[in-house]
């Protein structure tokens, strides 16, 4: 395994040390399981992506420190990223990926990067109990659930930025992940999130394109829009284009290259 290189890509800027950095990893041939799962522990990101060739597309898995996951936006994004800048792909090439959440597709266009995602409906529940309280969200506009995450949009944009939640209570809430999100205040945006998964490892992500395939039917519906700008507002933040493709998502998004490293073990 020695000799193996691995990248770490800032996904959803065109600056270094913002965004969403996450560890992409060539494989030069299949790797057991417990392997990839340390190595992702070693980088500590909030994702590592690693992408094994197979015929005309790669086998792409992702892993947060704790855990495997079935879907990432910014490890993707970033795994395009390198498969395109190393020559590996022409910017006129579909990048193909066959995944936990079937086959993805990302093609270059310029500087940005078309990721080509399902759409994830948000359905209207209750939330679980302390959700609310851990987040600090004491009058939530609506709360809904995709998959194993929760929706959240609250009262408007400062009050997503001004966040600070409660990160060993929200661990104990029965939920994977959440995304609270609202209405921009204006300017050059639609709408801006913030998203918080401590249950796997990462208490705050800094971008998080999987939730923007949740996001972007939410907002369609209520903005009336089918392209949007979106601001995941975290410390770091990230940037994202996105539109509803009937029941598929586009989030186009940037990437830069912070490092390559070579490993020994």
């Amino acid at each position: 395994m020695a000799g193996q290189i691995i990248y770490q890509v800032d996904a959803f800027t065109n600056l270094v040390f913002s965004g969403n950095p996450a560890a992409v990893c060539l494989l030069d041939a299949p790797r057991p399981e417990g392997w990839m799962r340390s190595l992702a522990r070693e980088m500590n990101l909030s994702e590592t992506a690693f992408l094994l060739a197979e015929g005309d597309a790669y086998r792409l898995r992702w892993f947060t420190p704790k855990a495997e996951v079935t879907i990432c936006g910014h490890a993707t994004l970033a795994s395009a990223h390198i498969l395109y800048e190393q020559g590996i792909l022409t910017p006129g090439q579909q990048a193909q990926f066959e995944t936990l959440s079937g086959r993805l597709t990302a093609e270059k266009h310029g500087g940005w990067i078309a990721l080509n995602f399902p759409a994830r409906q948000v359905k209207q529940v209750e939330p679980p109990p302390g959700l609310l309280e851990a987040l600090g969200v004491a009058r939530p506009v609506f709360v809904g659930r995709y998959r194993e995450d929760y929706l959240v949009e609250a009262a408007d944009e400062e009050a997503v930025r001004g966040l600070s939640p409660d990160f060993s209570t929200l661990l104990k809430v029965e939920t994977r992940g959440t995304v609270v999100t609202a209405r921009a205040g204006g300017g050059d945006f639609d709408f801006v999130s913030r998203f918080f998964a401590p249950a796997v490892g990462v208490d705050e992500d800094p971008v998080t394109g999987s939730a923007h395939c949740a996001l972007t039917p939410y907002w369609s519906t209520k903005l009336g829009k089918g392209a949007m700008m979106a601001l995941q507002a975290s410390e770091r933040g990230g940037v994202l284009r996105v539109a509803l493709q009937g029941e598929r998502v586009v989030l186009e998004g940037q990437a830069v290259t912070v490092f390559k490293a070579e490993m020994f073990q």
